[in-house]
């Protein structure tokens, strides 16, 4: 499961990370692109008060599973996984984390993998859920109204490629019906907008 957000992040996910129960199953990796120090675990420090789950900071080093729980991508990094569904850190400042960690998971995971796009700014994300659905898995979106700054949820909206559009409050519990309640991911399955143009 990957998570994306920028300007008000921090209270989103805050919001988000403590609706989820201390069994959830499904690991989450988190990035919230903006002026973060590499080295500054700040972020992954503030949702470990708030979450049930165990909160770490990804480190640079040779790609590795994800962890269950939550990891943090730190700035100045995108996070990448490989074929193998290891994570792993290329050194980039540019504020496309969301799309680069979403593009690289979906060919990873497939029809496993949840994307989430939280507030931000611009539409970082919105290339990275056209691939989650054109390999076949899900997307939840905050609302627009909840969002501090709307434009990465709203770009995201405007693909076509987005299953679910829910508070922020709500979206923990989404993620709980769909990962752990029996025969939740095939209730709430929602086909794609026929006017959604999916990568090749």
């Amino acid at each position: 499961m990957t998570a994306a957000a920028s300007l008000g992040g921090l209270g989103a996910l805050t919001v988000l990370l403590r609706g989820l129960p201390g069994d959830f199953p499904a690991p989450v990796v988190v990035v919230q692109h903006g002026r973060r120090s590499p080295d500054e675990d700040r972020l992954a420090t503030l949702l470990r008060r708030e979450s049930a789950l165990p909160v770490r900071t990804a480190v640079p080093g040779p790609p590795a599973p994800p962890e269950a729980g939550i990891t943090v991508v730190p700035g100045g990094y995108h996070g990448v996984f490989d074929e193998a569904g290891r994570l792993g850190l290329v050194e980039d400042p540019t504020p496309r984390g969301g799309d680069a960690l979403m593009t690289s998971a979906a060919r990873a995971f497939r029809g496993g993998l949840i994307g989430i796009v939280l507030t931000g700014m611009l539409d970082d994300g919105a290339a990275g859920v056209r691939m989650v659905k054109r390999y076949g898995g899900r997307v939840l979106v905050q609302d627009p109204a909840t969002a501090r700054a709307p434009g990465m949820p709203s770009q995201a909206i405007g693909t076509g490629c987005v299953d679910f559009v829910l508070p922020v409050e709500r979206i923990a519990p989404a993620l709980v019906a769909l990962t752990m309640a029996p025969g939740g991911a095939e209730l709430l399955s929602v086909p794609t907008a026929p006017w959604a143009r999916l990568p090749a």
